[in-house]
Order: structure tokens, then C-alpha cells, then sequence
């Protein structure tokens, strides 16, 4: 008896150790983690070349890091770039969870409340600002009233604005970077692994030196938007099954990229005169904001601003979005070229998608806030009143809704001419 006792004690033994090995290996490629080299790499093309408008941070320089517990591997590798290149690291790591915890808890004076010392404060100390876009919950605020979410952002215009002050004057600099998690690979259909690859492949990690790679790539973008801009382009018209709208550019504006701001971009855009957006069009891909979902946004403009809109999921929350001040009118408009860019999958990470290319292209249009920077001038000395004069929209927030439907995007040039610019998801100038 006691023989077979001890038989199957040892087979019980062994089944644990193989089920034990299972959940190790299932656990090792589900929480998938790159590499210290790998992470240090991608830090070193946020700290020492996307800063600094693509020259990296100098010595003494004051750098805000951003960044949530999901990412901690990511960490260590961002203070050590900042650390070499004789900078100072401010490190703000926010632990998961606690933004459902606020506004669960939070009073209706709790949300609104500015604390404008330690915002300006914050402003004046540092020189640049690293943001790192990770999630370790994408529906973390799907309970949370979408009017409070829209009091809370409408709190900070001041701190956005000063931000944006600061930026214009050439005294700071920042960028945005994507580290992947669980929750935002399952949420593209990707293991963990997949999705993080699809970040090393659009950031050149893959390549000896991608600092040196992104910048072949200018070379290329730069072409294109000065050409654009030799086009003197004053209206636009995007049309396709699912889009027929016209967006006024006006003489004074310009396109711009940024092949440093956001980390990867791709994309060419400038800032519309807003009055002048008229009609109607869809977005096929997702607006993922404040812990929710919009899926199939439905937009129509009438003297450039939203007069109808629909969504087929959280329509309420796109309801509370536009109400904010000047949130009804177009702050952005914008192109990617598939010949660019190395993203072919969908991320839902706004980051990335307005970036991707498939095969009919990728076109969005954001509402809210414009890019003052696409004035054609030194727009760091434009007053408040020059900028509503020359109709730059003027928001708390700037929100990127995308489409990756096909586009034909008909340019009207300043002697009345018109041109094709955009077709089949390539420029065609």
C-alpha cells in the first residue's frame, strides 16, 4: 500500500511540475518584456535625438518624464539616456488604477480644481517632456460619467496653454513614445510579442542605428511637404464613398512634419483656417479616449462647425467631447504616405494609427486645438487676438479621429487652378 502510495505521490509530483512549467511559459510569453539593450535603444532615439527638435538634450537641461507603472521596465533605460546626456531627469510615475479611483471619489469642486502654482511652476522648471503612452486597463473609465471626463480636461487649459507658450517661444521641447502592454496588445488582436514588435519595427530599433535611420527617412517627407507648400494650396476637397468635404487652408498657413515630436510620425499636416470647413465624412477606425471607445464617428460641418455627428458606440461621450469650448471645429488636417511609413497594423493607439498605412491610405482630421506652429511667420509672437483673427482654433485638448478609407484629396491653388494631391494613399505631388 505503502508502495503505491508513494507511485502516485510521484506522479502527482511530476503532472505539478509540468503544469507548473506550463503556467511559467504561458506567464514568460504573455507578459513578454524587450530587452534592457533594447529599451535603452529606444530610450536614447526619444532623449538624444526626438528632443531638442531632433539635435537631443544638452547638458543641464530639465527633462519631465512621464510615465505609468505599465511601463516600468521602461524606466530605468529613459534616466540612464537623460543621465548620460548631462541632464535632469523629473520622473512622474503614476501608478495603474488611479485615475478610476479619482473620479470615483472625487467631489465635483475636486475635479475642476487647478493648482496653478504647482502647473506653472512645473512649466517654468523644465525643458522638455517625454510622454509615455501605456495602458494597463484601455477601459479604465468606461463607468465614469462622461461630463465629469470633460470638466477635468477643460480644468487644464491653462496648463496647456502655457505649455504651448513656452514650445512657440523655443524655450521647450517634447515627444510622445509607445510601450506596449497586455491590454493594448489583446485589444489589436496581437500577443504581447507582436504588438511590441510592430513598435520596434516602426521606431527602426531593428536597425544598428535607427537615430541615423529616421533621419535618411526626412529627406524624403521633406521633399514632399515643401513642395506642398510651393502649391500654395487654399482649400482642399476629400471625397470617397464615405467622404465629401471641403477644408479651407488659407494663404497664411503651411505644412509641416515632425520627425521628432512624436516617436514614430509619419505624417504631413497643417492647421485649417476653420470657418471653412464644410460637409460631412467617417472615420472606420476607433477613437480610443478617457478609458473608452468611439467606434464609427460620423461628422457634418456647416461654416466649419459640427452641426450633426453619430457613433455607433459611446455616442454620449462624443456628445460631451464636442461641447467643450471650441471642440466643434477642425484644429488639424492630415496625410500619411504609405511609402513612409512602417506601421501596417492596426495599434489603437492614436500614436500610431493616424501613422499607419494601409492599402487605401490614411487620412484624419483633428477637432479641438490647432497646431500654431503651421503659421507662416514666428507664430511664438501672435497674441490671442491675432490667432482668432486668423482663425486658428483655439481648445483645451486636440483629439485625432482617423480613417483608413480610401481618399482622393483635390487641392484649390491660390490663381484658382486645381490639383490632385493625395490619391491611392501615396501624395501625388
Amino acid at each position: 500500500m505503502m508502495i503505491y502510495f508513494l507511485k502516485q505521490l510521484k506522479i502527482f509530483k511530476k503532472y505539478i511540475r509540468w503544469l507548473f512549467d506550463f503556467i511559467w511559459i504561458t506567464y514568460l510569453i504573455m507578459s513578454y518584456v524587450p530587452s534592457y539593450e533594447l529599451l535603452k535603444k529606444y530610450a536614447d532615439v526619444l532623449v538624444k535625438f526626438a528632443l531638442r527638435w531632433g539635435d537631443g538634450v544638452k547638458k543641464d537641461d530639465v527633462v519631465f518624464v512621464q510615465i505609468p507603472e505599465c511601463a516600468k521596465p521602461f524606466y530605468l533605460p529613459l534616466q540612464k539616456a537623460i543621465l548620460e546626456a548631462g541632464a535632469h531627469p523629473i520622473m512622474e510615475y503614476s501608478p495603474d488604477g488611479v485615475a478610476k479611483h479619482f473620479f470615483e471619489h472625487a467631489n465635483d469642486d475636486q475635479i475642476v480644481f487647478y493648482p496653478s502654482e504647482f502647473f506653472h511652476g512645473k512649466v517654468e522648471q523644465m525643458t522638455h517632456v517625454i510622454s509615455i503612452i501605456a495602458e494597463a486597463d484601455k477601459y479604465e473609465l468606461k463607468e465614469i460619467d462622461p461630463k465629469k471626463l470633460a470638466a477635468r480636461m477643460s480644468s487644464r487649459r491653462p496648463y496647456k496653454e502655457k505649455r504651448m507658450k513656452k514650445e512657440l517661444d523655443g524655450k521647450m521641447t517634447r515627444t510622445l513614445g509607445l510601450y506596449g502592454t497586455e491590454a493594448m496588445a489583446q485589444e489589436a488582436g496581437m500577443s504581447l510579442e507582436e504588438y511590441r514588435n510592430e513598435i520596434i519595427k516602426a521606431c527602426y530599433l531593428d536597425a544598428e542605428d535607427p537615430i541615423a535611420e529616421r533621419k535618411n527617412i526626412t529627406t524624403s517627407i521633406e521633399i514632399i511637404k515643401q513642395k506642398l507648400n510651393a502649391l500654395k494650396i487654399e482649400w482642399v476637397h476629400v471625397e470617397w464613398e464615405d467622404a465629401d468635404i471641403k477644408i479651407k487652408i488659407w494663404s497664411n498657413r503651411q505644412w509641416l512634419w515632425w520627425s521628432w515630436r512624436n516617436i514614430p510620425s509619419f505624417e504631413i499636416f497643417t492647421s485649417p483656417d476653420w470657418r471653412g470647413t464644410e460637409w460631412r465624412l467617417r472615420f472606420n477606425q476607433p477613437l480610443y479616449r478617457y478609458g473608452q471607445v468611439i467606434k464609427d464617428i460620423y461628422l457634418k460641418f456647416e461654416k466649419g462647425s459640427i452641426i450633426d455627428f453619430d457613433a455607433s458606440e459611446n455616442k454620449a461621450l462624443l456628445a460631451e467631447m464636442i461641447k467643450i469650448e471650441n471642440a466643434n471645429k477642425v484644429g488639424e488636417f492630415s496625410l500619411t504616405d504609405g511609402r513612409h511609413s512602417r506601421i501596417t497594423k492596426f495599434m489603437g493607439e492614436t500614436l500610431y494609427d493616424e501613422n499607419m498605412w494601409w492599402s487605401e491610405g490614411n487620412t484624419h482630421i483633428a477637432i479641438w486645438s490647432a497646431y500654431n506652429e503651421t503659421f507662416v511667420g514666428d507664430a511664438s509672437k501672435l497674441t490671442e487676438k491675432e490667432l482668432d483673427e486668423l482663425w486658428f482654433n483655439q481648445s483645451a485638448e486636440h483629439t485625432d479621429i482617423i480613417s483608413t478609407k480610401r481618399r482622393k484629396v483635390t487641392a484649390t491653388l491660390a490663381d484658382g487652378t486645381t490639383k490632385v494631391i493625395y490619391e491611392n494613399g501615396q501624395f501625388t505631388v
